[in-house]
């Protein structure tokens, strides 16, 4: 199967951990919803890459289930800081090196802190981007734990 190679691809190959490569057709604003659905997969196993910052426009990533939202007073709350709010798709772009809809958290251009929500890591597989809009990694979520330096959260809603 043909697939692009991409950062957060390069990363996971440097690593060599095992993932399958899933693409799908990107469809503007169809979020998890549209990828679980074309891939045939539990929307909650699809995991989304999001940035925020808090007040202190300290930028961050959260791993949070397709089917679920960051509730940012949860997050504020544990983080200690008084707000935190989503990042624009430029800002997120910038820090990334991601375009908005393909951001994914492995090969990340700037070293950021990830969170993500606990129950993910007790799935059996996740699907998570692999840098580019339309583009999925099928892999043990046990691999976010080993290879990026994550914080377990309770932020879901």
């Amino acid at each position: 199967m043909d697939y692009p190679i991409t950062a957060a691809i390069r990363f996971l190959r440097e690593r060599k951990v095992d993932f399958v490569p899933r693409l799908y057709d990107y469809v503007e604003k169809g979020g998890t919803r549209e990828s679980a659905r074309q891939l045939g997969v539990d929307e909650h196993a699809v995991v989304k890459t999001l940035i925020f910052e808090t007040n202190e426009k300290k930028p961050l990533i959260v791993l949070m289930h397709g089917d679920r939202e960051v509730s940012t007073k949860m997050l504020a709350r544990y983080l200690q800081v008084k707000t935190v709010v989503p990042g624009t798709a430029e800002r997120a772009a910038k820090l990334t090196g991601y375009q908005f809809g393909g951001t994914s958290p492995f090969g990340t251009r700037t070293k950021i802190p990830i969170y993500v929500e606990f129950s993910i890591l007790e799935l059996e597989r996740i699907y998570i981007n692999g840098g580019k809009r339309g583009f999925l990694v099928e892999i043990d979520p046990k691999v976010i734990r080993d290879v990026l330096a994550v914080e377990a959260v309770e932020v879901g809603i």
